[in-house]
C-alpha cells in the first residue's frame, strides 16, 4: 500500500487538567495517514508513506519513528518551513482537545513532485484522506495527482473522508469529497462525515447506499462505540464494536481503517475485514497515543481472552 499526507510532531499532557497549568508534555508524532500506515504494517502489509517535513529536529523525530515502524518512507525535507505541530490537551479524564499548528508547515506544502508515482503504480492500493486536500491548493493537486497515477496503473483507491472543521468549511469539503469518492474503490466515513456529502439520515446503511451511488463498490460507515455498517458490492453488513473502557479515542478511526484494509489485501471476506477493523480500533482506544496502541496480528485475539495473564 501507498499513502501520503502530513505527519506532525505531537506534544501531549499525561494528566488531565487545563494545558495552561500542565508542567510537562511528552513528545511524539501523529498523522491520520501515517497512523493507518503503521496499523497496516503491524498487521503484516508492506507500506510506503510519502510526505514532507521540515529540516528540523521535529522532522528528524517524524522520520525516525516512521522508519522504526518498518515503513518505506519517501519524504522531502523543506529547509524553509517547519514541521507541523499538534498539542493534545486532556481537559478531563474523558475529554481531549487537539490544538493544531500546521499553517505554513512543510507538510501543508506537499506538491505533485513529492508524490512517488512509480510506487503507486506498483502498489495494490493507494490510501488517501480528506485532510490532505484541505491543507493547501498544492496539497490538493498532489492528492489528485496520486489518484490519477493510481487510476492509470489500475491501483485500487481507498479514501477516508476524515473531515477537519479547522481546515475548511463543510461546503468546500463536500465538493472535494464528492470528487474523490467518485474516483475511489473503497470509502470510509463517520455518519456525520457522510452526511456532509449526501445529506443526513438516521439510518447509517442509507448513508452507505447514497455514498455507493457515487461510484465506490465498498462503503464503510464508522459508528464509534456502535461498531460499523458496510455496503460491499451491494450487500449490507453490520459489525458491533468490541466492548472496552476507552482511555483515548484519538486514532481509533485510523486503526479501524488499517484493520479493514489489511484484511482486504489478504483476500479475507468482508465480515472478517470488519471484525479485524473493530478490534484494531478498540486497541487504539486502550493506549494514550495516536498510533502506539495499534495491534500486531498475534495480539488480535487477546481482546477475546478470558484470562488476563498470558504465560
Amino acid at each position: 500500500m501507498v499513502t501520503l499526507g502530513e505527519t506532525m510532531a505531537l506534544m501531549k499532557a499525561s494528566t488531565p487538567g487545563p494545558l495552561a497549568f500542565t508542567e510537562s508534555l511528552s513528545l511524539g508524532i501523529g498523522g491520520a495517514e501515517s497512523n493507518v500506515a503503521i496499523a497496516l504494517r503491524r498487521l503484516g502489509a508492506s507500506v510506503t508513506w510519502a510526505g514532507k517535513v521540515g529540516a528540523d529536529s521535529l522532522g528528524d523525530l517524524v522520520l525516525r519513528e516512521l522508519l522504526a515502524e518498518g515503513l518505506d518512507v519517501v519524504c522531502t525535507r523543506d529547509g524553509t518551513a517547519p514541521t507541523g505541530l499538534m498539542i493534545k490537551e486532556r481537559r478531563t479524564s474523558r475529554s481531549v482537545k487537539v490544538w493544531y499548528y500546521r499553517s505554513g508547515s512543510a507538510g501543508s506544502m506537499l506538491a505533485p513532485e513529492d508524490i512517488p508515482a512509480e510506487k503507486i503504480a506498483q502498489a495494490r492500493l493507494l490510501h488517501l484522506t480528506g485532510i490532505t486536500p484541505a491543507l493547501s491548493p498544492a496539497a490538493a493537486r498532489a492528492t489528485q495527482y496520486a489518484v490519477d497515477s493510481a487510476k492509470h496503473a489500475g491501483t485500487l483507491v481507498s479514501f477516508d473522508l476524515n473531515y477537519r472543521s479547522a481546515l475548511w468549511p463543510k461546503e468546500s469539503a463536500a465538493s472535494a469529497f464528492r470528487g474523490l469518492i467518485r474516483q475511489a474503490d473503497v470509502v470510509f466515513a463517520g455518519d456525520e462525515e457522510a452526511a456532509i456529502v449526501v445529506g443526513a439520515s438516521e439510518d447509517p446503511l442509507e448513508l452507505a447506499r447514497r455514498v455507493a451511488a457515487l461510484g465506490p463498490s465498498q462503503v464503510i460507515i464508522k459508528l464509534g462505540a456502535e461498531g460499523c455498517v458496510a455496503l460491499v458490492d451491494g450487500e449490507s453488513y453490520h459489525q458491533p464494536a468490541v466492548a472496552i473502557q476507552p482511555l483515548d479515542t484519538v486514532g481509533a478511526g485510523d486503526a479501524f481503517v488499517g484493520g479493514y484494509l489489511a484484511e482486504m489485501l489478504t483476500g479475507e471476506p468482508v465480515q472478517q475485514r470488519l471484525l479485524t477493523a473493530v478490534k484494531a480500533g478498540a486497541y487504539a482506544c486502550l493506549v494514550s497515543g495516536d498510533w502506539e496502541g495499534m495491534p500486531r496480528r498475534a495480539e488480535l485475539e487477546l481482546l477475546d481472552a478470558a484470562e488476563p495473564v498470558s504465560r
